[in-house]
């Protein structure tokens, strides 16, 4: 295996204070999750206690001030437990660094360190019944009414939704201008009007909660805007989504390699004819495949990590890494499946858990036609 070079010795021993926290706090009770569509509350204030969340936020705004790095720790190893439930990269590195990079001191200094902790869980509201990847097409509304904004619409697919104390939640202030008309608005746990729909059912990470949310006139201040002004909702989307692109490609690269695992070692213990099915030369072929496009997948993921780390990432590297990691992971579980038989679609398997749960990478974060979208673009307009 191609030596990893991107982690330093800080970051290995933070990765065993996050697996030993994910073997005594998270497995044990992710099976209950699942059946109950949610993860604890109790989970987040201890993953918090222990620095799990939040790692790149100022320390003066409660956070670990790391870098990124330790994030992807988190989700890589998440990832090698087969566990979808706890959100936790949702919230610390989608929600809160648009908090950290666009709001106000005061929003800084109100939200941030109740998210470092867990007392505080974070979503952000984009996709609607009527509009996914097209985010221009949103029809939200967030009308000025003296200090505050009157909010109207639907959202759907918002992940944390029914959890979440504070919602970004992306809407029209401008509905004539497009991409420019877009804005995003802080909306807290209990306002009036706010209301949280059905958790919804899903083929895949059944632990995590996934929700409509209604708004209905809801009143909130203008100081909830973030940024300086209305109208940067779309440029601000755009700034985040590599960061939120890697973080897919760091868990599917995870799980591509543990997958491979379960398989290897599954393979060796299940016989036919009379014979493990490792004898068997389609196996070994198989698996070395999956051996091969894993190694490629983890080399190149490390690398956009590395320029991640050093703001270098673009929007077309990001898409790439989204793209071929998801496509990829979709196939090898497909495979891995088979070469587990019957076994391999029970629930009681991970393996069939985890191909269930591969299928969403390849739509959330941006579908993987709009990753081609992305590549095809860059090809013509450098």
């Amino acid at each position: 295996m191609i030596p990893r070079t991107v982690y330093a010795g800080e970051h290995e021993l933070f990765r065993e204070t996050v697996r030993a926290f994910i073997e005594k706090e998270v497995i044990p009770h992710h099976a209950q999750w699942e059946k109950d569509g949610v993860v604890s509350r109790e989970i987040w204030q201890k993953a918090g206690a222990v620095g799990l969340l939040c790692c790149t936020i100022p320390e003066e705004y409660g956070g670990a001030g790391a870098d990124f790095r330790f994030s992807a720790i988190v989700v890589e190893e998440l990832a090698r437990a087969g566990t979808t439930g706890p959100a936790f990269y949702l919230h610390s590195d989608i929600i809160a660094p648009y908090i950290a990079a666009y709001g106000s001191e005061e929003q800084k200094r109100d939200w941030l360190p109740k998210m470092a902790t867990g007392e505080v869980i974070g979503a952000i509201s984009m996709t609607e019944p009527g509009a996914g990847s097209d985010l221009q097409g949103i029809r939200t509304r967030a009308v000025m009414d003296g200090n505050q904004y009157v909010l109207n619409g639907q959202k759907t697919f918002i992940s944390n939704g029914q959890l979440a104390d504070l919602v970004v939640v992306v809407a029209k202030t401008d509905p004539d201008a497009r991409g420019k008309g877009i804005s995003l608005i802080l909306v807290e746990r209990g306002r009036e009007g706010f209301a949280r729909g059905r958790n919804l059912e899903k083929v895949g990470y059944k632990a995590q909660d996934t929700s409509e949310l209604f708004f209905n006139d809801v009143r909130v201040p203008t100081a909830n805007l973030l940024g300086e002004q209305e109208g940067q909702g779309f440029a601000q989307l755009m700034q985040q989504l590599p960061q939120e692109r890697l973080l897919v490609a760091l868990r599917c690269a995870t799980s591509i390699e543990t997958a491979l695992e379960w398989t290897v070692s599954y393979v060796q213990e299940r016989e036919a004819f009379g014979r493990p099915l490792a004898a068997f030369q389609n196996t070994r072929f198989t698996l070395a495949d999956i051996k091969t496009e894993a190694t490629v997948c983890r080399t190149f993921i490390d690398r956009c990590l590395e320029l991640h780390g050093d703001s270098k990432l673009s929007a077309e590297d990001a898409a790439m890494a989204k793209l071929h990691s998801t496509e990829l992971l979709c196939r090898v579980l497909d495979d891995c499946v088979q070469l587990h038989g019957g076994y391999g679609y029970m629930w009681e398997f991970p393996i069939a858990r985890a191909w269930a749960d591969a299928r969403m990478s390849r739509i959330a974060g941006g579908a993987s036609e709009i990753m081609r979208e992305i590549i095809g673009r860059s090809l013509f307009d450098a």
